[in-house]
């Protein structure tokens, strides 16, 4: 049985349909790598000679971004607004620091400005939905206080109580004022559409948002896709893998006395959050950070523009020796026995959003049967392994059948 409510057509149908097909071809490439189909210069090329043979002669297409480590952060900043666009784009990578998600600042302030007073932007929207929202929850508490003292002093004068209007979120409409009038902001149009008369006296704006890339999302891209180069904060040269694995395991905040140790652990944050990261994002899911959920990670089927998130995964580290878990410098989130009050509070809160929580277990090797020679690479990753527990909240009421 399809999910999807047919369409009614109309002139929603059709905006939302455009939107969509939109969307489909913005987000086309699931990765910043695309494969490009190979040109069949003459009978006898390169290209057709493997196609004979059942080999693919696709061409890849590298888009090569740049970025720089930020230890403060710990993040990689993509400056550049191409390099932003294509990791956006090609598979949600990072997020914009001065945006929700996608970094959209920019096209943001451009609508504001212009919009002049005449419309109403997407977060002016936003923000006039989530008053009306407060101003409802006061109004219905203010006639349930009005209806319980009615009914008291009617019980104390021995008459029947007068009935007292409750809103409800059907019949509630919120108080008229100037700015609910305003339309919506329409969008963009071409300047070739605005009048000859028109003068922009304000200043150009200039971008001053940049791309956030967690550490996991940049490991994954520049090792396995080699799509990315980071930068050294200090020189503004680019860093070598060794360099940049070192400065991922250090990245990590400790005691000075104990850094040196860092690179020697199994139980490094870095490495038990790329081993759940990569293993979802190998499987083809849009992994994106979780914490308004009070997860660690949201899995996404295409991506945030598309639907929104399925599945909300808590990371949660195994030692497979506990001796390792004592004597290490790092205190890893759910590494200790959970409470039930815990599980039930994230659990529900993922539930009332119609997401499955899924606890993802990553089992740390121990020191004693793998050597911490091997964490001077990533063939250390091999080691580690994820299971995972689907959760799901009973509910009688809908549960029955």
């Amino acid at each position: 049985m399809s999910l999807i409510a047919p369409s009614r057509g109309g002139k929603g149908s059709q905006k939302s349909g455009a939107r969509r097909a939109e969307n489909n071809r913005i987000y086309a490439h699931p990765l910043p790598l695309v494969f490009l189909p190979p040109t069949f210069d003459s009978a006898y090329s390169p290209a057709r000679l493997l196609s004979l043979v059942g080999l693919s002669a696709a061409r890849v297409e590298n888009p090569h971004c740049e970025g720089v480590f930020d230890p403060a952060t710990r993040s990689v900043w993509v400056t550049n607004e191409r390099d932003s666009t294509i990791l956006w784009r090609r598979g949600f990578f990072g997020k914009g620091d001065l945006s929700r998600s996608e970094p959209s600042w920019l096209a943001r302030q451009i609508n504001a400005r212009k919009a002049a007073g005449k419309y109403m932007t997407s977060e002016e929207i936003r923000e006039k939905r989530r008053a009306e929202r407060r101003q409802f929850k006061l109004d219905r508490a203010a006639a349930i206080a009005r209806a319980a003292a009615e009914a008291e002093a009617a019980f104390a004068e021995g008459r029947e109580a007068a009935p007292v209007a409750i809103p409800s979120g059907a019949t509630w409409k919120p108080p008229s004022s100037g700015d609910s009038a305003l339309p919506a902001m329409p969008p963009p149009e071409d300047e070739d559409s605005e009048s000859e008369g028109e003068i922009e006296e304000e200043q150009p704006l200039e971008n001053v948002e940049h791309l956030q890339l967690t550490l996991q999302e940049a490991w994954f891209l520049l090792w396995n896709l080699d799509c990315l180069t980071v930068l050294d904060p200090h020189t503004n040269k680019p860093m070598t893998l060794s360099q940049i694995w070192h400065t991922f395991l250090t990245a990590h905040p400790i005691p000075p006395l104990l850094r040196a140790d860092a690179e020697q652990r199994f139980d490094n944050p870095f490495l038990v959050h790329y081993a759940a990261y990569h293993h979802y994002r190998a499987l083809g899911w849009v992994v994106k950070g979780g914490i308004k959920f009070c997860v660690d990670y949201l899995l996404y089927k295409r991506g945030p523009v598309f639907h929104h998130a399925e599945f909300a995964v808590v990371v949660i580290p195994v030692y497979e020796d506990p001796e390792d878990q004592a004597s290490s410098p790092f205190t890893l989130s759910n590494a200790d026995t959970f409470s039930w009050t815990w599980l039930s509070t994230v659990n529900r809160v993922n539930s009332q959003v119609q997401k499955t929580l899924i606890l993802t277990y990553v089992t740390i090797p121990a020191r004693s049967r793998v050597s911490p020679d091997l964490l001077s690479s990533p063939a250390c990753l091999a080691h580690f392994s994820v299971r995972e527990v689907v959760l799901r909240r009973f509910i009688p009421a809908r549960m029955r059948d």
